[in-house]
């Protein structure tokens, strides 16, 4: 099942409410059902102290739900999980270790990581520096060369996975590139980070390393940049980066680990303010943000 996350209605005592689309393709506004089930943290504590899957309390909870127009869920969709921390992987993909070997002057370090089991983990964002769908992703002022890295997201609920989601994991590699040590400042700044449009549980996902996913980039209605690969080339898996990451590191309650990129725009390109962002990955959906300069 996929889970949403969507404005609650003037009737409504809560602001938020969580939908749920089964496995027919229609949606149910859990929250009319129950407003303990606002938000998909809420399923997934529902789900832990009951020792089953949050797909099966939502099926629970469908027939008291009230029904929802399917093409309003995506027009209304809001960040889908707000997590307590994202966190990022780099140099997943071959392509990604190429990039930053190119945009930086002492590629070695990158080849390193590539070539070792230990991945490379890093704090990406804080609720309030991540965004949703539909809303301004962000690049920094004091940068020249920025771009979107769109990326398959793990969601996990007290260290364990529950689902997938899009990420666009928004970097400056000019910052990056002119010392390894600058990373902080080119990954983590304000509206640095976006995930939606919903949470995709592993039933309907099945296979983290075999999805399609695609990045396009429009300027003034003009596609200028548009490309595509599989996360079938991830040359570390899910299970792996999950494992490092909680490895003497005690995890929030409810975290996103984007997994890294394969979808590189040239070194000619950056984005620019105005710039609309569409991220595709199967079973998943479409993450669409424009940018700012922040």
């Amino acid at each position: 099942m996929r889970y949403y996350r969507i404005p609650g209605g003037e009737h409504r005592s809560l602001s938020k409410s969580l939908v749920v689309i089964d496995d027919e393709g229609d949606a149910y506004d859990l929250t009319t059902a129950s407003e303990d089930l606002s938000s998909f943290t809420d399923l997934a504590r529902a789900a832990n102290a009951s020792g089953r899957s949050v797909d099966a309390i939502a099926r629970d909870r469908i027939p008291d739900a009230e029904r929802r127009n399917l093409g309003d869920v995506g027009e209304n969709a809001l960040l889908p999980v707000v997590p307590d921390e994202v966190w990022a992987a780099g140099v997943t993909y071959r392509i990604s270790e190429e990039a930053r070997k190119a945009e930086s002057g002492k590629p070695e370090v990158y080849i390193d990581v590539y070539e070792r089991d230990r991945p490379e983990l890093f704090l990406k964002a804080t609720p309030s520096r991540t965004v949703g769908p539909h809303e301004s992703i962000g690049v920094r002022g004091d940068s020249e060369w920025d771009v979107p890295e769109p990326e398959l997201g793990v969601v996990l609920h007290r260290g364990d996975v529950v689902g997938y989601t899009i990420g666009n994991d928004v970097s400056s590699r000019d910052i990056e590139g002119d010392n390894p040590l600058y990373l902080p400042q080119a990954k983590v700044y304000d509206r640095c980070c976006s995930l939606g449009p919903c949470v995709a549980t592993e039933a309907v996902v099945e296979d983290p390393h075999d999805l399609t996913m695609s990045l396009t980039i429009e300027r003034d209605r003009e596609v200028v940049y548009e490309g595509s690969t599989s996360t079938s080339e991830m040359a570390t898996s899910c299970e792996s980066l999950v494992d490092y990451l909680g490895r003497h590191n005690t995890l929030p309650e409810t975290l996103v680990l984007l997994t890294g990129t394969a979808l590189v725009p040239p070194e000619s390109f950056t984005l620019e303010e105005g710039d609309l962002v569409s991220i595709d990955i199967d079973h998943i959906g479409r993450l669409v943000n424009d940018t700012v300069v922040v």
